[in-house]
C-alpha cells in the first residue's frame, strides 16, 4: 500500500508520461493484462487511456486491471489511469 507522499511523488514522475495502452469498448481482457503487467515489469509506472467508447466504470477498469497485475493504482484522474508495481529486476523509481 502506498502513503500519500508516496503517491504524490509518483504522480509528479508520471506527469510527464504518455500512455501506452487503452481500454475501448472490449473492457479489460486477459491479454492485456497480460502485457500491462509485462510493460510495469520494465517500466514500473505507467498510463493507461480510457477511451470514451467504454462501457465500464474508469474506477472498475482500474480496479480489474490493477488486481490483474498485482500493481497500485496511484491515481485515476479524467479517463487516464496511474499504476506503480516495482519492478524485480529493472529497479528505477526509489520511493520516499
Amino acid at each position: 500500500m502506498l502513503t500519500n507522499k508516496q503517491k504524490q511523488f509518483l504522480r509528479s514522475e508520471a506527469h510527464s508520461i504518455k500512455p501506452i495502452f487503452q481500454v475501448g469498448k472490449d473492457g479489460v481482457n486477459d491479454n492485456m493484462v497480460k502485457q500491462i503487467s509485462e510493460a510495469l515489469e520494465r517500466r514500473e509506472l505507467i498510463k493507461v487511456s480510457i477511451l470514451q467508447n467504454c462501457v465500464e466504470d474508469k474506477h472498475a477498469v482500474a480496479e480489474q486491471i490493477s488486481s490483474g497485475t498485482e500493481s497500485e493504482v496511484v491515481q485515476v484522474i479524467g479517463n487516464t489511469i496511474i499504476l506503480y508495481k516495482e519492478s524485480a529486476d529493472h529497479k528505477e523509481i526509489k520511493l520516499p
